[in-house]
């Protein structure tokens, strides 16, 4: 398989005050595309640090991100936002839904920026709200929606353009058993047609359906 992350050689330090705080030290590792993969490791040791890394969310003191052929920070800031909303699609622990608008619109607003037709954006709104199971809450708030609906919502709306690479932070950390069951249920199905996936857990019970586990432990990779 053809890697689609390849990441060299990174650093990566956080000021908390005037401390600083080493998250990642020389951190290198390659990603297959088509694969699933789980960073897992103790709280505060660099997992959601590589994650941002990953999606361009963030940049490192040292080293490079290539993410689909292309060096994220490299790229001008328009560009890299450009392809971050048309490559990547971001899945977090908290939703992050828009509370003024209703369920539709929040899945359309990724194809909003990439200046999809309004007309197309509706269309594969309902279709994706469809394939997580929500076609009959369309017109409702997220705040009408249970944390299991939500986190479906969130999925279609990362998977609004596409992308070559869904990243997930936590993206159970907030659910009951049943919810986490269903949103793992659709990331298997993602898997199954080819999506590369890449979550942050600390549940063993995500990382034993991943193909791949990435231990991080004091911001190193944990052979």
């Amino acid at each position: 398989m053809n890697n689609i992350i390849t990441i060299s050689n990174v650093h990566k330090t956080y000021l908390k005050g005037s401390v600083p705080t080493k998250a990642l030290r020389g951190v290198s590792l390659e990603i297959s595309s088509g694969t699933f993969a789980c960073i897992t490791g103790p709280s505060g040791h660099g997992k959601s640090t590589l994650l941002h890394l990953m999606g361009g969310l963030d940049k490192p003191d040292q080293g490079a991100v290539q993410v689909a052929g292309k060096e994220l920070f490299q790229l001008p800031d328009k560009q890299l936002a450009l392809f971050r909303a048309e490559k990547l699609g971001f899945v977090f622990q908290f939703f992050n839904l828009l509370n003024n608008l209703s369920v539709l619109e929040n899945v359309q607003m990724p194809m909003m920026f990439t200046k999809v037709p309004k007309e197309e954006q509706t269309e594969k709104a309902l279709k994706l709200l469809a394939s997580v199971g929500l076609q009959d809450k369309v017109r409702s708030r997220a705040t009408e929606l249970s944390g299991g609906q939500m986190q479906r919502v969130a999925i279609a709306r990362a998977l609004a353009n596409d992308p070559e690479v869904l990243l997930m932070d936590e993206p159970t950390g907030n659910l009951d058993s049943s919810a986490e069951k269903e949103v793992m249920d659709i990331v298997k199905q993602l898997h199954e047609k080819g999506k590369t996936i890449i979550v942050v857990t600390h549940e063993q019970e995500i990382s034993r359906k991943a193909q791949r586990i990435i231990r991080i432990k004091d911001g190193c990779l944990d052979s």
